[in-house]
């Protein structure tokens, strides 16, 4: 795959969303679509990615996405089972009642947050998870008021971060959509190696100087700050599997134990063995 994906939602006739539970953990599905989409999902360590956003999230994960923002499925590369709840939206969800109807004012402020992406902390999980869980047993008006009642919270969160700049989503260019996955989907194959920016340049028919600027500029960072912020990322992953320090260093693509202790505690806030022990400790 070097190109991003246009998934094609389908909706059952008579409804506005699409509940469903995919589970896709050995494909790299890099993707968008018109349709606004909430995921949760709880595993014990995995990748978010939207956007030009780029992190890890361990327990759980409850992101918001607005219509045609590029994202990585939340449960690739997961190692141990996992529960994920998706509920994509019709682009006329709720018609133009969320846009009259004073009620609805928060709500479509959410939705236009959701235009960057939007993560939500512990406390927002708290209060909605198992409304999430217990969609599927509702009838479809029912999970129609259910669903109203969980954006109303969402939209009264004070627990969220922004995932992306407010320009980036609406003026993400197809192209930058191609080019951003084709080199995505080059450092996920070859983080644990040596990941040569020349080559990625030149698989996104780029100058290296030129892929470097550009590179910089959709993400923030650097090529090498990335590819070692993947590498932790995985990490953590490798650690709350219980494999060993030195392992999970050599695992990942680090050379150095000395250097991979530093630039963890760096990221992370604590190095490996605390990480690993708290972790542990919690499970």
């Amino acid at each position: 795959m070097n190109e991003i994906q246009l998934e094609k939602v389908e909706f059952e006739p008579g409804k506005s969303f699409k509940l469903f539970s995919p589970r896709l953990r050995n494909t790299f599905l890099w993707h968008y679509h018109p349709e606004i989409e909430l995921v949760y999902v709880e595993a014990d360590a995995g990748i978010r990615h939207v956007g030009s956003h780029i992190s890890g999230y361990t327990q759980s994960d409850l992101v918001f996405i607005g219509s045609n923002i590029p994202h990585l499925n939340f449960d690739y590369r997961l190692r141990s089972d996992y529960h994920q709840v998706v509920i994509q939206l019709r682009e006329d969800f709720l018609g133009s009642a969320i846009s009259l109807a004073p009620e609805f004012s928060t709500i479509q402020q959410l939705f236009k947050k959701a235009s960057s992406g939007v993560a939500f902390g512990a406390d927002t999980k708290a209060l909605v998870v198992e409304k999430l869980k217990q969609l599927h047993q509702l009838s479809s008006f029912q999970q129609l008021m259910e669903l109203i009642g969980i954006f109303q919270i969402l939209a009264n969160a004070k627990d969220f971060d922004l995932l992306n700049d407010d320009d980036m989503s609406i003026q993400f260019f197809l192209k930058d959509k191609i080019r951003m996955g084709a080199i995505y989907e080059y450092i996920d194959a070859n983080y644990n190696r040596k990941p040569d920016v020349n080559v990625v340049a030149e698989k996104v028919h780029l100058t290296t100087p030129a892929f470097c600027r550009y590179f910089k500029r959709q993400t923030n960072m650097t090529f090498t700050d990335f590819v070692n912020q993947y590498r932790i990322d995985m990490a953590k992953n490798h650690l709350m599997q219980d494999r060993n320090i030195t392992e999970t260093c050599y695992a990942v693509g680090f050379e150095s134990l000395s250097y991979f202790n530093k630039l963890f505690n760096k990221i992370v806030g604590q190095n490996p063995s605390d990480f690993k022990k708290s972790w542990i400790s919690r499970h």
